[in-house]
């Protein structure tokens, strides 16, 4: 996959001051046309770029809430063309024009409308028009942020041993935009783009105000839990106005919000059977994590009732767990010699534990 620039369009944000006063301008340092592209040293430091944005990957329901990189779609109202979201048309602009100077232009007001979100950082924002040499006449546009990095120097002299180098910029955080989003080398996908950017930010959410992005999986799951959870109440309780319903919603609230949650003994393991396989169906691969003392179990929710069980041991918890195989990590243990007993004589060995009485201190008056 090789990427042939038409247009490049290279500027310098400069942000002065803290969050809620800052004076925030740029600078237009070179728009280059292919050729001079070509003999320029920006395409040392670029242009494998495109090509690793591009093959990136990415999914439309992410298995992370705050994936790295992400599917975006343009906002349409009903009954309205593509062409009624602001956000596409400056994608489509900077697309459709065809000489130095409109791309400039175009890109003036794309630098322009970023630099009023409340997350932008200095740094150098390259704006790209570029054409996929072996498909496709239509160009993509690749919008790259590079923030400045911080106490970057380089040695100097045996004296100064070092100086300070200003605006500093790096490859390696590289945030970028890219449109059309490419699921696959040949096909294109006019509604969305793909975005990439530090986890924690938003800075392409907030310039981009007109996209929408799908749920994570671990939002989707959430919500079908809370679906279930809420017919559950209803159905166990059909007036709105029992007090049990009541306290039980409150309960439930609570446990929702908190962010270490225990085991809540309320429905039988086939209820629970039954919510999970409508909830695989959505992405099999969907994960279980859990802790259970000091030992964290990690697994798949299809597993639960099959291959996973969980059981009451007296008035602690046990967790079972089938497989065909151990796989042990690096760094032995005695417990890799083991000759597994007979799973009824360990379940016997628990049971008559957990029923033992425990032992009484003489010392205890009483």
């Amino acid at each position: 996959m090789r990427f042939d620039i038409q247009f490049l369009s290279f500027f310098v944000l400069q942000v002065e001051g803290k969050e809620g006063q800052t004076n925030k301008n740029y600078k237009h340092y070179q728009t280059l046309d292919d050729d001079e592209y070509e003999e320029s040293e920006i395409k040392k430091f670029l242009h494998a770029e495109f090509t690793r944005t591009a093959k990136r990957k990415v999914e439309k329901n992410p298995g992370t809430e705050q994936p790295p990189t992400k599917i975006g779609t343009f906002l349409v109202e009903p009954g309205h063309e593509l062409t009624s979201n602001p956000n596409f048309n400056l994608f489509t602009r900077l697309r459709a024009v065809d000489n130095k100077e409109d791309f400039k232009n175009a890109c003036d007001d794309l630098v322009r409308s970023y630099l009023e979100t409340s997350s932008v950082r200095g740094g150098a924002l390259i704006i790209t028009q570029a054409k996929l040499d072996t498909h496709f006449d239509d160009p993509f546009i690749f919008v790259m942020k590079c923030d400045f990095e911080q106490r970057i120097a380089r040695i100097s002299d045996e004296r100064s041993l070092i100086s300070e180098v200003e605006m500093a910029i790096s490859a390696r955080n590289m945030k970028s935009i890219q449109y059309p989003h490419m699921p696959e080398e040949g096909m294109i996908e006019e509604w969305e783009l793909k975005i990439h950017q530090s986890s924690h930010a938003r800075y392409f959410e907030d310039f981009l105000k007109y996209i929408t992005y799908e749920q994570s999986i671990p939002e989707i799951v959430n919500e079908r839990v809370m679906d279930y959870v809420q017919t559950y109440v209803e159905e166990k309780w059909p007036d709105a106005t029992n007090l049990e319903r009541q306290q039980e919603e409150h309960d439930l609230e609570l446990w929702a919000a908190s962010e270490k949650r225990d085991i809540q003994e309320k429905w039988e393991p086939q209820h629970v059977i039954e919510a999970a396989e409508r909830i695989v169906e959505i992405k099999p691969e969907i994960e279980i994590k859990m802790k259970l003392g000091d030992t964290s179990i990690r697994g798949l929710l299809a597993d639960y009732g099959y291959r996973l069980h969980i059981a009451k041991l007296g008035d602690h918890y046990a967790m079972v767990i089938e497989g065909d195989a151990f796989t042990f990590d690096k760094g032995f243990s005695p417990v890799e010699l083991l000759q597994p007993e007979p799973f009824e004589v360990v379940a016997r060995r628990l049971v008559d534990r957990a029923n033992e009485a425990p032992e009484r201190d003489d010392d205890i008056p009483y």
